[in-house]
C-alpha cells in the first residue's frame, strides 16, 4: 500500500486552515512530536499535504524551503543545517516519489539520519501516483512506513506506522 498523491494533493489545498508552528523551536518548546521531512523541491505541494495531514494528526513537520534560515542555493552550509535538523527533530520522514528516488540530496539524507536516528525514529511514506505507480526503492523497504489504515474492530481510518514486513501498525497520533 501507499499514500496517494491525490490525497496528498487534496491536504495541501487545506494548508491555509492549519496552523504550523513558525520553527521547530517553537514546536519542541509545545513538546509535539516533530519531524524532518525528505523530499525532492520538485514535489513541494506533496510535501505541503502530507505536512497537514501529520498535523493534523498532532505532528509539526519541518520543511527546509520554509525555513529563512536555508541558504537560497545548496552549498556546505546547507548540508550542515540539515544534519541538525535531521538530529533535532524526533523523527525523520522520508516522502518516497519519483523525483526523491532520484534526487542527488535525498539519498545523502537518509543515509545520515539512518546513522543518527536508527530504524526506531524513521518513517518512508510510499506513494503511488494517479497512475497506479508506485514508488519506494528497496533500500526504503528496510525502513518502517507511514501508510493509510482502518482499524477492523472499530472502522476508524486514518494513518498508521508499520514496521518493514509487518501488516499491524501503531497510530501516527499515538506515536
Amino acid at each position: 500500500m501507499a499514500i496517494k498523491t491525490k490525497h496528498l494533493r487534496s491536504a495541501a489545498g487545506r494548508s491555509g486552515s492549519v496552523v504550523v508552528a513558525k520553527s521547530l523551536n517553537e514546536a519542541l518548546s509545545k513538546n509535539k512530536q516533530t519531524a524532518f521531512l525528505c523530499h525532492s523541491h520538485k514535489d513541494q505541494e506533496l510535501a505541503k499535504g502530507l505536512q497537514v495531514l501529520l498535523k493534523e494528526n498532532g505532528w509539526d513537520v519541518y520543511i527546509d524551503w520554509e525555513d529563512n534560515e536555508m541558504p537560497s542555493s545548496p552549498n556546505k552550509e546547507t548540508a550542515s543545517k540539515i544534519k541538525s535538523k535531521i538530529t533535532t527533530t524526533d523523527w525523520f520522514l522520508f516522502l518516497a516519489t519519483s523525483n526523491s528516488t532520484q534526487s542527488r540530496w535525498c539519498p545523502w539524507e537518509i543515509g545520515y539520519a539512518d546513522s543518527q536516528k536508527g530504524y526506531g525514529k524513521m518513517l518512508i511514506i510510499p506513494t503511488e501516483d494517479d497512475s497506479g505507480n508506485w514508488y519506494g526503492n528497496e533500500y526504503l523497504q528496510l525502513y518502517k512506513k507511514i501508510d493509510e489504515g482502518t482499524d477492523r474492530q472499530t472502522g476508524r481510518s486514518g494513518y498508521a506506522a508499520f514496521d518493514a514486513g509487518s501488516n499491524s501498525g501503531a497510530w501516527i497520533s499515538n506515536l
